[in-house]
Formats: C-alpha cells, structure tokens, sequence
C-alpha cells in the first residue's frame, strides 16, 4: 500500500468521528431544553410515564426519551354547529352557539380526557338539542338568555372533571322552520289588524263619549242662564208690583173718590129714577163738591190722601219696600266673575253651585197646597151701618 494513501486513511477516521459526536451533542442539547411559552403549560413524560408539568420559560428535560404536550391556558372559542330539534310542541327548529371554554386544570385536561375541545364540542351540540326540545316554539324564540345558562349549567359538571370551564354560552340564532315562520308572520299581521280594530274602536267611543260630554255641559250651562232670566224676570214683576203699589198708596182717598164719581156718572145714565147712595159715598160726594165749588157749607179739611191702614201695609209689604229695592239691586248686580267660575265648575263636573231639581221634584213642589197669604190674622172688620 502506498505511504500517503495510508496516511490519509488514518487522518480522515478520526475527522468523521469527531463530526458525529458534535452534531449528537447538538441534538443532544435541543432535546434537552424545552421552552414553555408564557400562555400554555406543557405536560411532561418520560418512557411514556407523566410526570410534571412545564411553567413558562426554559425547562432541561432528559434527552430522546421525553415528551411534551402543550395546553393553551387562555380562553378559546368553540364553534357548535348548527343542530335540529323537535320542540315541545313538535316544531322543527335549528339553531347554532358559540361556547368560551378555559383549562383550569392541564393535568386532568392530559389524563382525563383525549381531546378536551372535541369532546366539549360534542358535549354542547348534544346539551342544545335537549334543551330546545324541552321547551316551548315561543319559549326559544324570547328566552334566549335562559337557553344560554340551562346549557351551561349542563356542561358545567362533565367539563370539570376534564379541567376545563365553561366561562360563557352564548346561542346566536334559533329559526323555525319556513312553514312555521310563514303562520308566524300570518298570526303577526292577524294580530296587528286586531289591534287597529281595537284602537279605532276605542277611538270613536272617546268621540262619542266627550260629544255628549259636551253636550250635557251645554245643556247644564243653558239650564243655568234660563233659571237666571227667570230668577230676573220674577224680580222684576215684583219691583213693578211694588211700584204700583206705592203709586196706589200715593193716590190715597183721591183715587177713590175719582173711582167713585165715576160709578155716579154710570148711574145717571141709566133708566131708573131712584137710586141708595151709601153713607160714606155721599160723604164722598160733599167733600168733592166742597174742593169744586169753594163752599162754605160745611168746614173740611181739604182733600188729602189717605194712609193705607197697618193691616193693608203690612200685607202689601209697603214698610219694608226700601229693603225689598235693596235686595233687588243686589241680586240684579250679582257679580258676573261669580257666574264665570260657577259655569266653569258646572263644565269640569266638580261644582257645587245650585242643583237643578228633577222633574219628579218639581211634580212634588207643584202638588203642594200654597199657603194661604195672612193666615192666621183676623179678617178686618166690615162697616156695618
């Protein structure tokens, strides 16, 4: 063999084996170091028997014979398919959700269980199904947030076993079937058209009702100024009866005797010759002749007016007659801002002013014998002769 092949063969030996022995050591020293992440866990085992689990940072684990399984500690998001159900009152529906799960507990979510998402996934398809066919059509369209906790309240229980928490549920949308949303909308318009009905109907007896409210306003405020222009008119007959009064008080004897020189002048102009003049008419008669004539056949007095007796005044109310103006003025001057208010009160219904009585009242007060005027006086006495 030539010298130089043989030194190189020598030479070249020892080179290989010294690269080998530098790359083991590099895989050596890579599967020694294992780097946790600041969000996960990572559970370790060694020929396949668990032992720990990995914090966040660096970690020297032995080489070749180890393994790692990496658990996300933060929250995830499960998509739950969209699942059909038989309600209770046998109405299809589908429906979908979203589940937010969290490891709790990554030694439980390695040994408990094989695929912890998987397996909460599952869960939750099978936990919505039972609770939309346990409730009503109507319950699972407006009870959402009750579907939301019954379905958590479900899952709570296996998944605490697994180390893992159902944080939320939330069910994003349940749609009947088209045949039961075509009723729906039937049942809906049905619905509204009813209540138009309604509305309108209420709103043509609040006419009606506040038309005859007005009215019978009306008719109470008419009432009020008829009864006034009586209550008026009643006053002024008795100012003119009162005046007419005093008129005859002020005329006295004159009037009288004019009266009955008139009753004498009828009397001459009748066919017989013999007439009976009373005592007091032919008194009458003197003194008439003696304010005609200036007679000094008999010495008289002149001719005055006579007082009204106090039985006649009294009876015609002639020393009261400055009280009766007095009240007269006053209720004639009766206060118009009064009448106003009294209207007013009479219109809102709340009112106290002067009740109108019925027609039955009026019958009754009819009915009533009047009293008789001055009874109980004694009659005046009548001239004998």
């Amino acid at each position: 063999m030539d010298p130089v092949t043989l030194q190189l063969g020598v030479g070249v030996g020892p080179l290989v084996v010294g690269i080998l022995v530098l790359l083991l050591a590099i895989v050596t020293v890579y599967q020694m170091v294992e780097i946790v992440d600041a969000y996960e866990k990572k559970a370790l085992t060694v020929f396949g028997e668990y032992r720990r689990l990995l914090e966040p940072g660096i970690t020297f684990i032995p080489p070749f014979v180890s393994r790692t399984y990496a658990f996300d500690m933060r929250t995830q998001t499960l998509d739950v398919p969209r699942q059909e159900a038989i309600t209770r009152d046998n109405s299809p529906v589908t429906a979908d959700a979203v589940v937010y799960i969290k490891v709790m507990d990554a030694r439980k979510a390695f040994l408990e269980v094989d695929n912890y998402k998987m397996a909460v996934s599952n869960l939750a398809q099978t936990t919505l199904r039972a609770v939309l066919g346990d409730m009503e059509l109507d319950d699972t369209l407006n009870k959402r947030q009750e579907i939301n906790a019954r379905i958590r309240k479900e899952l709570d229980e296996p998944t605490d076993e697994w180390g893992v928490r159902v944080e939320s549920v939330e069910v994003r949308e349940v749609n009947p079937s088209k045949d039961v949303q075509q009723a729906m909308e039937q049942q809906t318009s049905a619905e509204r058209r009813r209540r138009a009905m309604i509305l309108e109907a209420q709103g043509e007896r609040r006419s009606a009702v506040e038309t005859a409210q007005g009215e019978k306003q009306s008719n109470i405020i008419r009432a009020q100024g008829e009864k006034q222009s009586q209550i008026l008119e009643a006053q002024g007959d008795a100012i003119s009866t009162v005046l007419r009064a005093k008129s005859a008080e002020s005329m006295g004897e004159r009037a009288v005797i004019d009266k009955g020189m008139e009753t004498l002048e009828r009397m001459g102009q009748g066919e017989s010759t013999t007439f009976v003049l009373p005592q007091e008419l032919t008194s009458l008669v003197g003194r008439y002749g003696k304010q005609l004539t200036g007679s000094d056949i008999q010495e008289m007095d002149g001719l005055d007016s006579l007082e009204f007796d106090d039985e006649t005044r009294e009876l015609i109310g002639l020393d009261d007659i400055e009280e009766i103006l007095g009240q007269i003025d006053e209720a004639a001057e009766m206060d118009i801002e009064e009448l106003e208010q009294e209207a007013e009160a009479i219109k809102s219904g709340s009112g106290s002013g002067t009740s109108i009585k019925s027609a039955g009242d009026v019958i009754e007060d009819a009915d009533e014998p009047p009293e008789a005027v001055g009874e109980g006086e004694p009659e005046p006495e009548t001239d004998s002769e």
